[in-house]
């Protein structure tokens, strides 16, 4: 039976409509396609696999405790391969985990395609901020990541490059759930000068703990609500780029630039989110932003001289200190100078701006709307009562912390808390023994396992193949006593 003239306009008008769709989608892609650098090639030596190490020349995969630990080195694109290759399984595990939350808060494809489209267009520049040593490493995690399960999304190299500035992305939109950092920060102990390597702790955990008393320290909790994977796969990369200062980030795999980092100097620096001025679609992303201070900052000093000198994306915390106590904390923001605050004093940063862009809108709108207030009042309370020469445990403790600025209970999960059971990752830095603690799962309930870069960073280093020692600050009551395992089934 023919079509009437009203349902055959409007089939020809479906149709049009979905080529029209379909070629503005294909002509998107076209345009705002990012290419790798030319001339990119990666090993191809096999992965010698032992019962607790996996190895690659200058590389190398182990368990320490429920972190993963992965060394780094040689060239740009030998060093991007290694992770791809060694980190392939959670690799997967974690993207697939990123794309299935997408597709469940964005169930209609059409939508999905719109999204994924607006992000391609405004964001098609972004890796013109991005130093080409970093360019051909990427290339190098995409040229070992294949066969690709996720080329249909992006292609590659365009893909990770999105991934390594997702960070920028994230805090560009208003609803950012990157706003909820809190990170303290203590001097040496008081008419004690810091050395320039503390000797080797002792082995059990009591004594090494004890060990960390009065050295200069950094503890972070990285607010970063993107799935638990992220939390359980949490990796520690040890990295050596020639003629660079190594140093440690933690992060997750597939992804060795810097939110948390510390160098073989002693230079700890993280990033909290933060929000003023207006967001641009170029400029170095912040991990990579970092990511260079940690390759050649060699104070506190030399940090801040490097931060402020980046052109940036989006806004943002820096809070940097060295083994002599030096803290700062760098405001950034597209468009104005970045703003120094300076401490040798114990200090706690949450997210809100406190320099000239403390009356800009949207931070004003952080100061309203999220908890930075809570949690800097409660910092500020915790500091207040630091022993004179804190250790490791004591930073953890208020990492830990789920309690209201009167030290009034709150319930579990409470955004007031610094610990609301949200963190990604919690570190302490001792930047004097340099030396790393980082949370296992769950968020930072986890132990803290002990990170000797003095070791691990050390030219010549070279990993065994017996399974590392663990020195650990031990698990959070909550989680030993069951009750985190009760309230996760009830919330």
């Amino acid at each position: 039976m023919p079509l009437s003239p009203r349902l055959r306009k409007l089939s020809l008008g479906l149709v049009g409509a979905a080529f029209a769709l379909s070629l503005a989608r294909f002509s998107c892609v076209t345009a705002s396609a990012i290419e790798p650098p030319a001339g990119v090639t990666i090993p191809t030596a096999p992965i010698a696999r032992a019962t607790t190490i996996d190895r690659l020349p200058g590389e190398h995969l182990r368990r320490r405790g429920a972190i993963w630990e992965v060394g780094l080195s040689g060239d740009a694109a030998a060093r991007g391969a290694a992770v791809s290759r060694l980190l392939r399984g959670p690799m997967v595990e974690d993207e697939s985990e990123l794309y299935g939350a997408f597709d469940k808060a964005v169930p209609i494809a059409p939508a999905r395609w719109a999204i994924m489209g607006l992000a391609r267009w405004h964001f098609r520049h972004v890796d013109r901020g991005v130093p080409e040593d970093y360019r051909r490493e990427v290339a190098g995690i995409a040229q070992g990541f294949q066969p690709d399960p996720f080329e249909s999304v992006l292609p590659s190299y365009h893909r990770f490059i999105f991934l390594y500035a997702v960070y920028d992305i994230a805090l560009s939109f208003e609803k950012s759930p990157l706003i909820g950092c809190t990170t303290f920060t203590v001097p040496p102990r008081v008419g004690g000068a810091a050395p320039a390597a503390a000797p080797p702790p002792p082995a059990a955990d009591a004594d090494a703990i004890e060990a960390t008393r009065g050295h200069a320290l950094l503890a972070r909790d990285f607010d970063f609500e993107a799935g638990d994977v992220f939390d359980r796969d949490k990796v520690v990369y040890l990295v050596r780029e020639p003629g660079r200062i190594p140093f440690a980030s933690v992060g997750w795999p597939g992804f060795v630039g810097v939110v948390s980092g510390m160098n073989r100097e002693g230079v700890a620096l993280v990033v909290h989110g933060g929000r003023a001025s207006t967001p641009k679609a170029e400029g170095i992303p912040v991990v990579f932003s970092l990511r260079e201070t940690l390759a050649t900052a060699r104070s506190t000093e030399e940090a801040v001289k490097i931060l402020s000198s980046h052109e940036v994306m989006v806004s943002h915390i820096v809070i940097v200190t060295d083994p002599s106590g030096d803290t700062a904390v760098v405001e950034r923001a597209p468009g104005v100078p970045a703003f120094v605050r300076r401490s040798r004093t114990p200090l706690a940063t949450t997210n809100h701006f406190e320099g000239p862009l403390a009356s800009d809108p949207r931070n004003l709108e952080v100061r309203q709307k999220t908890s930075t207030l809570a949690r800097r009042a409660g910092g500020d309370a915790l500091v207040a009562a630091l022993p004179a020469a804190p250790t490791v445990a004591d930073m953890v403790a208020m990492l830990r912390d789920r309690r209201a600025a009167d030290g009034s209970p709150l319930p579990l999960g409470d955004r007031r808390a610094i610990d609301a059971l949200i963190a990604t990752h919690g570190v302490v830095f001792d930047a004097t023994a340099r030396a790393l603690w980082v949370s296992e799962w769950p968020h930072v309930l986890g132990r803290f396992v002990r990170f000797d870069l003095r070791e691990l960073l050390a030219d010549g280093y070279a990993p065994g193949d017996a399974a590392p020692e663990v020195i650990a600050v031990p698990a959070d009551a909550l989680l030993t006593s069951g009750a985190w395992d009760l309230w996760r089934v009830s919330r």
